[in-house]
């Protein structure tokens, strides 16, 4: 392998090719590959060389190149296979992050996150500031976190921070960012009809066969265009205290549902302080977070401490690690989006800020800025965590190491609404209507029930590695290493609710201020969307592991591992005994390189090339809840009857024979070089077999039971990922990097057990026929399943003597959730002193279910809802009726041809609960980051204490781009679930925010 320009972080696709180090001043240095040191399962190191499987390491310096403020959002868009969904895009999001696509039907198919060689979560990873990670090292392929077993069953993200250097002078790095965040992507909306229904409580004008209604929450009103009302000022909204109403312009504002978001604006300052020596380092991180996000009112701070240090004493190595972070979340209800999505497009809701519920814009939905007001969520949020690792050499060839970790957590919400209800009848109003009357008594509906809830969770997790290590030239071409240990886990999580119902004291969020108590049995949801949690659960996991790694000369290479577990999850106790059986895990792969096997190979072209089989077999209990195998009642609400308690016979088990899902992966990975790596390329292909799948199916009434979880069926994973890398310029001044890749993946179900065609992975909706999530036996998952219209034989949709479609009873795939490919591309180019870098994705295909294009075909902002003139009523188009046994085109308007036919039919007839007219395509362009950064010279600060100083703008997610039928109706990637029911987006899932900013970094 030639020689590698490092003056970027990576110009090339992989860990595989180089590791790529920032340097100071314009010169180049070069690092040869067989240098390159990759970080790997347990915190093993091995060549570049003799790594085995797919792996992509994502450096400081890509990482922080556009301030992101969590190491989850600068990871996203640069790896490819890695696909990571935005849950909510609130100020405190969640993440799902998913290798390669879904192995399993309902256990986690998560990638494990492993933090400085102990697991943690992506929740944590979520956490971590950016500036703190030395580099990210993706673990793509199965044979590369084999070693972790069940948990490294869908690849591992292995994360190592910074520690200090040799240098014994401290050095201290300040950095600095100050962004605006804006939210973008509004639905679009039609423009052409306004606020109104055919109505006339408030006056009996009529438009067209429409009314105007202040205080509608719907678009079923007048054309804007009609010359009676349009550009007029009108009374807009329930009346004021006063009596009195607001006025407003019959004629729609302008991105109307954007007025309600405000600037949000983040800070973020950290300093490193670093020092050492040979034989000692200390590194110390600070970082400070205030996120002031776009929803007046929501804010986050979150202080983060990382201490490292380490020291040799002798033969004793001893390196120890304390991680502190504290989250401080106070966030408002996101269901307030449903209410403003119901907001039609000639009111400015900027105008109702002090109007409350019985003076908002409309009586049917809640005012959003009474809601910012009343009601809350306040999380407070520990982290803490410590790490001992020592190692013991005997020799040159054999050590000792221990690696030892304790984790605590808490969290803590109090969350409230202080509720409402009229009091206060309506005066002065001019209409019979309102008159005398208070709000509920015309909407029962606008009454809010007052609640207070707290919740608390805890955990504490120990993780420990023993590992004995050897490393031994067999001959003078044969070397061994090879790693025996023993790995224990232990977690302990807890959780305890109270709360209930109505304040008695206006104000006072305490559990003794509530008047009725929810039980904590109850296992519904709450009306803050928290169930009453109450638990202690302690878990285990004990496992033995070998490693094993063969080098033959420089160009073949073998690693081996084995690893065999038991899971307390997998305990059970009959015949009074405990039984509990050990599995193992195991892999093997190879590492060829053949320009260096044989001399001259691949000529000046081709400098680099290595081809990486492998296999792998692990298994997964994820699905599996702790004392779910054992024989345990369940204490149900309301039975037998009122509030009086019984104790049941669960009904929905799990097999106490139930074993691991076990995945068998092949993978396949060739790498190559040419022109001294001016041209990278790698390629990876993989299958992977799931047996013995783990879900729930249901079983005979006659047996007492509901359902059963068991081992009940097989899917298969196959995909592939291509990259390119190209370094166009490479000269001392100016280098130009280009990276591109494209993925694809896809899961399919073989197998369900006999009488099981399908499994629900996801119904939010009180008609499953809307959109529910499925896993079905012969088809890709995780697929969308819905109610569909009946169509002719060439596909025009039938109606019947009223013009009214015709619904199949039956439900109907509506297509596959993920994606059919990704491109992603990143560029870097170095101009002496400046740096220009961008991050973009193009996902293709997939499809998901939209609840705002629901709830806007409810309330006539749909723009196919004013394609047409509504006073004339809405024939389907294309459609046909069956006459005489033939189908002939269709001209009679829904219901009735007229404006309340439309209003009817889109409003509260069959539109709405047809699946099919809810499905979007998910097709996406994103431009996730570009960032312009200026390393002033040296010879600038020669004068100075300042040894570098950098100045950067960037911008995040400044463009992107949907398909047609996505008129920004929900971001692609968000999910209602991090679960395995992605495809489905709430429409209380506030939209994308894109962010500017600046930055300066300074080294002294």
């Amino acid at each position: 392998m030639k020689k590698l320009t490092t003056s970027v972080l990576l110009v090339v696709l992989s860990s595989s090719f180089a590791v790529v180090k920032a340097q100071s001043g314009d010169t180049i240095r070069t690092q040869k590959i067989e240098e390159v040191v990759v970080t790997g399962a347990l915190g093993i190191k091995k060549k570049a060389d003799a790594v085995t499987n797919a792996q992509q390491v994502v450096g400081a310096k890509e990482l922080n190149q556009a301030s992101a403020t969590n190491a989850v959002q600068s990871l996203t868009g640069k790896v490819s296979g890695l696909v990571i969904n935005q849950t909510n895009s609130s100020v405190d999001s969640n993440y799902r992050i998913v290798l390669r696509g879904n192995r399993s039907v309902t256990s986690n198919n998560q990638a494990l996150v492993v933090i400085d060689n102990v697991i943690s979560s992506s929740n944590i990873l979520a956490q971590l500031p950016p500036e703190s990670i030395e580099n990210v090292n993706v673990i793509k392929g199965m044979q590369g976190s084999a070693l972790y077993g069940q948990q490294g069953a869908n690849g591992v993200i292995i994360v190592t921070t910074k520690k200090g250097t040799k240098n014994e002078k401290i050095q201290f790095n300040l950095t600095s960012s100050v962004e605006i965040q804006q939210a973008f992507m509004f639905p679009k909306i039609q423009t052409r009809y306004g606020k109104g229904v055919q109505d006339q409580s408030f006056s009996n004008v009529d438009y067209g066969g429409t009314n105007y209604v202040p205080w509608e929450n719907t678009s079923w009103g007048p054309a804007y265009d009609n010359p009676a009302i349009g550009g007029t000022m009108v009374a807009s909204g329930l009346p004021q205290a006063d009596g009195s109403y607001i006025y407003e312009k019959y004629a729609p504002v302008k991105d109307h549902f954007s007025k309600f978001f405000k600037k949000g604006i983040v800070f973020q300052n950290g300093l490193t302080v670093n020092a050492g020596g040979n034989d000692s380092y200390a590194f110390l991180s600070l970082n400070r977070l205030d996120n002031e996000f776009v929803v007046d009112g929501d804010n986050l701070k979150q202080n983060s401490i990382l201490l490292k240090a380490g020291k040799k004493f002798g033969n004793l190595r001893v390196d120890a690690r304390v991680n502190y972070i504290s989250r401080i979340i106070d966030q408002t209800n996101s269901g307030l989006y449903d209410d403003l999505l119901q907001l039609p497009s000639s009111n400015d809701v900027r105008k109702y800020r002090n109007s409350g519920i019985d003076g908002y814009a409309t009586m049917y939905s809640t005012n959003p800025y009474w809601t910012i007001e009343h009601e809350r969520s306040k999380a407070v949020k520990d982290y803490l965590n410590g790490t001992l690792s020592l190692q013991y050499d005997f020799s040159k060839h054999i050590n000792l190491t221990y690696t030892g970790s304790i984790t605590m957590g808490s969290t803590n919400y109090n969350n409230y609404n202080d509720g409402y209800f009229s009091t206060t009848p309506y005066q002065n109003t001019g209409t019979p209507y309102l008159e005398g009357h208070l709000l509920d008594e015309i909407n029962p509906n606008s009454q809010v029930t007052a609640y207070y809830f707290n919740h608390k969770y805890t955990n504490r997790d120990y993780y420990g590695d023993l590992m004995l290590n050897f490393d031994y030239d067999l001959t003078d071409n044969l070397n061994l290493k090879f790693n025996l240990g023993n790995n224990i886990q232990d977690y302990y999580n807890t959780a305890s609710s109270i709360g209930g119902t109505g304040l008695l004291v206006p104000g006072w969020y305490d559990f003794r201020n509530v008047v009725n108590s929810v039980l904590p049995q109850d296992t519904a949801t709450q009306l803050d969307g928290y169930t009453m949690d109450n638990y202690l659960i302690r878990s285990r996991i004990i496992a033995g592991f070998a490693n094993l790694d063969l080098a033959w000369k420089d160009y073949l290479f073998f690693n081996g591992t084995f690893r065999i577990e038991k899971s307390s999850v997998l305990s059970t106790n009959y015949n009074n005994e405990n039984h509990n059986k050990a599995y193992p895990y195991y892999s093997a792969g190879l590492s060829f390189i053949p320009t260096k096997a044989f001399p001259g190979f691949g000529g000046n072209v081709l400098n680099y090339m290595k081809i990486a089989p492998s296999f792998t077999r692990v298994g997964n209990t994820s699905a599996v809840a702790a004392y779910a195998t054992y024989d345990r009642g369940v204490i149900p609400t309301g039975y037998p009857f009122n509030s009086l308690q019984s104790y049941l016979y669960n009904t929905q088990p799990t097999s106490r024979d139930i074993k691991p899902e076990f995945m068998n992966t092949i993978d396949l990975n060739l790498q190559m070089g040419f022109l001294n790596d001016r041209i990278t390329l790698e390629a990876s292909a993989y299958k992977t077999v799931t047996n013995d799948l783990i879900t729930f199916s249901n079983v005979s009434s006659t047996s007492g039971l509901f359902r059963i979880q068991d081992n009940i069926g097989k899917t298969e994973l196959k995909g592939y990922e291509i990259e390119l890398g190209l370094t166009p310029i490479k000269t001392s001044s100016v280098v130009w990097n280009l990276r591109g890749s494209i993925s694809q993946f896809k899961s399919k179900v073989l197998e369900l057990a006999p009488g099981i065609d399908e499994v629900v992975l996801n119904s939010p909706f009180t008609s499953p026929g809307i959109g529910t999530i499925y896993a079905i036996k012969g088809t890709d998952y995780p697929v969308i399943k819905g109610t569909t219209y009946v169509r002719d034989p060439n596909g025009n949709i039938v109606v019947d003597e009223d013009g009214t479609p015709l619904i199949n009873s039956a439900l109907s795939n509506l297509g596959k959730v993920t994606p059919d490919y990704v491109l992603n591309f990143n560029t870097s180019l170095k101009v002496k002193g400046f740096t220009l870098s961008a991050s973009m994705d193009f996902r293709k295909g997939g499809h998901f279910i939209s609840a705002t294009k629901r709830q806007l075909g409810f309330t006539g902002g749909l723009q196919e809802s004013a394609s047409f003139d509504r006073t004339q009523g809405y024939i389907i188009p294309n459609s046909v009726q069956l006459v005489n046994g033939q189908y002939v085109p269709n001209s009679t308007p829904v219901g009735t041809a007229d404006y309340s036919g439309v209003t009817n039919f889109f409003a509260s007839g069959n539109f709405l609960n047809v699946g099919e007219n809810n499905v979007v395509d998910a097709t996406a362009f994103k431009i996730r980051e570009i960032s312009l950064s200026y390393d002033v010279p040296k010879s600038v600060l020669t004068s100075t204490f300042v040894n570098s100083l950098t100045f950067g703008v960037y911008a995040r997610n400044p463009f992107f781009k949907y398909a047609d039928n996505n008129a920004n109706y929900a971001d692609p990637e968000t999910a209602n679930t991090t679960g395995n029911g992605a495809g489905i987006a709430l429409t209380g899932q506030y939209p994308s925010v894109k962010t500017y900013g600046f930055n300066v970094k300074v080294t002294f």
